[in-house]
């Protein structure tokens, strides 16, 4: 079976290819990726040279129809993997055209380019499956009790889930239209290997281990549900297989923890391993919050759960301290991708987040 995983070059897609080719011999994945800043290669280097003829890599656009197709007609196609996409908050609110196009216009490329190819004369070619990865924050915020079900009404609020949620519906529209064997997956905050350093938890090792700041929006007790990226990677691929078409399927861990427990977290592991006392809560900074921050996700993964027997396996305690400790051991991957692109983020989102500019550390 040829499948088509969008996204493979950034953080959970690069971490599924590794899972899936391990786990289904039988099967090829064609990675497609525009290799935009998040997107990296080197993600990709450790797939092993018994498994390398069964990965194809495509550099593409997911917004370019003609790339696209070009893609279905060469190889025989019968599922797609869609990751691909702008996916950080702040870059968002600073400009959220881009997050409109790649989220919702290449969903809709991908969704059109697989329609072409698996539907004539009103029948789907048997066995075809195209699962649109998403995120909880297409709920909108919780208050202090309660969690998102999968029939919790779509309330995003800022641009990026905004596009998210445009991006599940018209995945949606087209399992409801045409029949399209659509699945959805939404899922709450990941962490693991091969995370760009502007989401949290990278952000906090790398600034910590070079005794930086560490900016914090607000009093930090945002509160977001984690999930170890493998765990994730292994939902995906069960929904992919097992999940009934039509369907979405909620993904967390059953871990809220608030922000700056994170943060506090991490600094004592740092402290733990490194034996450097100047890793310590006194680096904490906070900063003005961000527009439009939802105070808290939680997941309600009940129906993955009962239906599919899927359970998170990695605990926070342990996932946190293999995260920290890859982070350690990957000094280099962490200096390649911490380019002027990161800087230039940084310097938007933090140095001018109370008004004014300060240095970087």
């Amino acid at each position: 079976m040829f499948i088509l995983v969008t996204g493979v070059a950034g953080f959970i897609g690069s971490n599924f290819i590794y899972q899936y080719l391990k786990s289904h011999p039988q099967d090829t994945l064609i990675g497609f990726d525009a290799l935009t800043y998040a997107g990296n290669l080197e993600n990709l280097k450790d797939v092993p040279k018994d498994q390398l003829d069964r990965f194809i890599f495509v550099k593409g656009d997911i917004t370019d129809a003609n790339q696209v197709r070009s893609v279905f007609t060469k190889r025989p196609v019968q599922g797609v993997i869609h990751f691909a996409a702008e996916s950080h908050v702040d870059r968002s609110i600073h400009d959220p055209a881009i997050f409109l196009k790649t989220n919702i216009l290449g969903t809709h490329t991908l969704l059109d380019a697989a329609k072409e190819n698996w539907y004539q004369d009103g029948i789907w070619t048997e066995g075809v499956r195209f699962l649109q990865v998403s995120t909880d924050e297409v709920y909108g915020s919780l208050g202090e009790e309660g969690l998102f079900s999968e029939t919790t009404p779509l309330d995003p609020h800022s641009p990026y889930s905004a596009s998210k949620a445009g991006s599940d519906l018209i995945a949606k529209a087209y399992h409801d239209t045409f029949g399209m064997p659509v699945v959805i997956t939404r899922c709450s905050n990941n962490y693991g290997p091969y995370q760009f350093p502007e989401k949290l938890i990278p952000l906090i090792i790398t600034r910590a281990l070079a005794h930086q700041s560490l900016p914090i929006y607000g009093d930090g007790r945002q509160i977001r549900d984690w999930l170890f990226v493998t765990d994730h990677c292994n939902a995906i691929d069960l929904v992919f297989h097992a999940g009934i078409p039509g369907e979405v399927y909620n993904i967390g861990g059953n871990n809220e923890q608030e922000n700056i427990a994170i943060v506090k977290t991490i600094l004592t592991i740092l402290q733990e391993i490194t034996g450097d006392h100047e890793i310590n809560e006194n680096l904490i900074t906070h900063v003005t919050d961000r527009l439009g921050h939802d105070r808290r996700y939680a997941i309600d993964a009940s129906k993955i759960i009962k239906e599919l027997g899927w359970k998170p396996e990695k605990t926070f305690e342990k996932g946190i301290r293999d995260t920290i400790q890859w982070y350690l051991k990957n000094q280099e991957w962490l200096n390649q991708v911490k380019t002027g692109d990161y800087q230039r983020f940084y310097e938007t989102n933090y140095l001018h987040s109370d008004g004014k500019k300060t240095a970087l550390n």
